[in-house]
């Protein structure tokens, strides 16, 4: 079931697109919290979002700006600002779509499938992994923490990945070094232990100290 993410400060509106999507099968959301527009969106992980223009705290070019930047999911602005202006700077900061209000329900529907069918009916669905604000895109294989961008080899990605798959859990050395062999790695122990070295000195560098636990003779966790 597709999620998408609805960020209008219109309550009416909200709920009436709200409904009209479940409808259709899909899961909604409407977010609640204007200041924090990101947060709702890295927990909730859309395929798609629908973004108007004026909303409180920060309108809606800045929020397509920061989801930007952390994923390519498809944004489709909604938006009572019309003019050729505004629909221009919509798609320069990012959007895919523009509908303008007033709309009918129905073309909306429309619009949203023909987008969720374009974007993920040959590609995979986009999935981010959060914690402790740091940001890990597995489609993309990124990771952002404080609006940086973190380059990680294809072994530090994949420790990370399996680390915070199962956050607050230990993860044995030999799980992460199976994990690794999947992508035709072959890691030994030592290898291992150079590869945790280098991401934590990477991780380190961003601001992240400790984001990386050593739990002695079993293994590791975040």
């Amino acid at each position: 079931m597709y999620k998408i993410l609805i960020i209008e400060d219109d309550a009416v509106i909200a709920k009436a697109i709200k409904n009209t999507i479940e409808t259709w099968n899909y899961d909604a959301k409407c977010v609640t919290d204007f200041r924090n527009v990101m947060t709702e969106f890295v927990s909730y992980n859309p395929e798609l979002v629908l973004l108007d223009i004026s909303l409180p705290f920060y309108n809606g070019y800045h929020w397509c700006s920061e989801i930007r930047k952390l994923s390519k999911v498809p944004i489709i602005f909604i938006s009572s600002a019309s003019d050729n202006m505004n629909i221009v700077m919509a798609v320069n900061m990012g959007g895919d779509d523009f509908i303008s209000k007033p709309f009918d329900l129905s073309v909306l529907t429309a619009k949203v499938q023909a987008m969720l069918r374009r974007t993920y009916d040959f590609a995979g669905q986009t999935n981010l992994l959060e914690h402790k604000g740091v940001i890990l895109n597995t489609s993309d294989t990124t990771l952002s923490y404080n609006d940086k961008k973190i380059d990680l080899t294809k072994n530090e990605y994949k420790i990370l990945q399996v680390l915070i798959e199962n956050k607050d859990k230990v993860v044995s050395r030999d799980t992460i070094m199976t994990k690794l062999w999947e992508t035709d790695s072959f890691i030994d122990d030592n290898t291992l232990t150079v590869n945790v070295t280098r991401l934590r000195k990477k991780l380190e560098d961003a601001g992240l100290c400790d984001f990386i636990s050593t739990k002695k003779g079993i293994g590791y966790m975040v």
